[in-house]
């Protein structure tokens, strides 16, 4: 049995993150792929193209523009040779970071030596779908759903409790960790506080790639003036008595994506650059799906095991925050974490949650931040929507 390679991170791209409905709403999600893997690829001039063994791209929705797999047609609307084969994969909220895993275990395999990773979502632009009728030419009306988030055509035989809205969630995970709505916004609050600094201080220059033509050059949900008396008056979302869950401290809807470069010793030498960071280890993990947003709290404590590493050791931890309750009830099942190293750029909550790009966003995120300081030990990890957490840890 062959020994396994070092994987290499060498670069990492994003696009700024609009709003639904917003700025990047008018871009196709296959051209927003192939923003970000033509971006990689032009500031990494040595690279042959012709050397990308695969490419890997998450995506959750895939019903419409995609086009079921997008990254093939990410890769041929980049320009990339039509030799480059390209596959989508799907873990719904963690499909980006699930394709940054997928793409290294390729390589520590041996199976490529370079390959390109990443995500994308348009949550704007996912379509309306109509289920198939039973027989051709019915009389009545039919149901129309939107896929742009949550249950859609739920099997029958699905127990309800595992199929209420995201949201719901999230109450519940307020309610088993006795989380208050205060709680919540300060911590919403600290997100765009952190994402707003971020900008202002440069430090995502070295990972955007600009959406030409739309104009947007940073996030754009973030806050640069949010407060407190501005949280405190939105009603709750998804429970008219006693709810804790708003729009305010919730992750919005988005478009984005994300891509990067990972390759072995042998593909580090034909980037001729020296890399951001080196992949460690990975676990994936299961919940009841009503409790989806702790998946994470097992994942990362497996994916540390696995890396040879504890919390001690940590130096940053990316955590999607879907929704501040999540977030807080996984920090409340991480009592030896320092909660000063979560997310020390912003989270979801400020820049927005492109489903299928986020996880790539955070790993890169991660990478970057290694890069930065010069050594460290990182983690990016996610929630899944229907029971589910993956983590991916980082080391430079």
């Amino acid at each position: 049995m062959r020994p396994t390679r070092d994987v290499y991170i060498v670069d990492a791209v994003r696009t700024p993150i609009g709003r639904y409905g917003g700025a990047l709403s008018g871009v196709r999600p296959d051209d927003l792929a192939a923003l970000v893997l033509r971006g990689l690829l032009d500031r990494t001039p040595d690279l042959d193209p012709s050397r990308i063994g695969d490419v890997f791209l998450g995506n959750a929705n895939g019903a419409g523009e995609e086009n079921r797999d997008v990254a093939r047609m990410a890769v041929l609307l980049a320009g990339l040779p039509v030799t480059v084969p390209g596959v989508t994969v799907n873990r719904l909220c963690a499909s980006g970071l699930e394709a940054v895993i997928q793409a290294a275990r390729a390589i520590a395999l041996g199976d490529v030596s370079i390959a390109l990773a990443g995500g994308v979502e348009s949550m704007s632009r996912a379509p309306w779908v109509l289920p198939k009728p039973g027989r051709a030419f019915p009389a009545g009306h039919q149901e129309m759903y939107s896929t742009t988030l949550g249950w859609r055509m739920v099997n029958p035989r699905m127990p309800a409790q595992w199929t209420v809205a995201l949201g719901e969630s999230a109450e519940l995970i307020a309610e088993k960790h006795a989380i208050t709505r205060e709680q919540q916004d300060v911590f919403a609050l600290a997100s765009h506080r952190k994402a707003a600094r971020a900008w202002q201080d440069g430090l995502y220059d070295a990972e955007i790639v600009p959406a030409l033509g739309t104009g947007l050059v940073r996030d754009e949900t973030v806050r640069d003036s949010a407060s407190a008396e501005a949280l405190a008056p939105l009603t709750p979302s998804f429970r008219t008595e006693g709810g804790t869950v708003t729009a305010g401290n919730a992750s919005p809807l988005s478009d984005g994506a994300a891509a990067l470069l990972l390759c072995d010793e042998e593909g580090l030498a034909a980037t001729g650059r020296e890399p951001l960071a080196r992949v460690s280890a990975s676990a994936v993990t299961a919940v009841e799906p009503h409790y989806f947003g702790l998946g994470p709290v097992e994942a990362v404590t497996r994916a540390l095991a696995r890396a040879g590493r504890d919390f001690a050791d940590l130096t940053t931890l990316e955590l999607n925050e879907a929704f501040a309750a999540q977030v807080l009830g996984c920090l409340a099942e991480w009592p030896e974490f320092d909660p000063a190293l979560l997310n020390p750029r912003g989270g979801a909550i400020a820049m927005g949650h492109p489903l299928g790009a986020s996880g790539a966003r955070l790993a890169g995120s991660v990478a970057h931040q290694l890069a930065a300081a010069g050594s460290g030990t990182g983690i990016a990890t996610l929630c899944i929507g229907v029971g589910q957490g993956l983590a991916l840890v980082l080391e430079r």
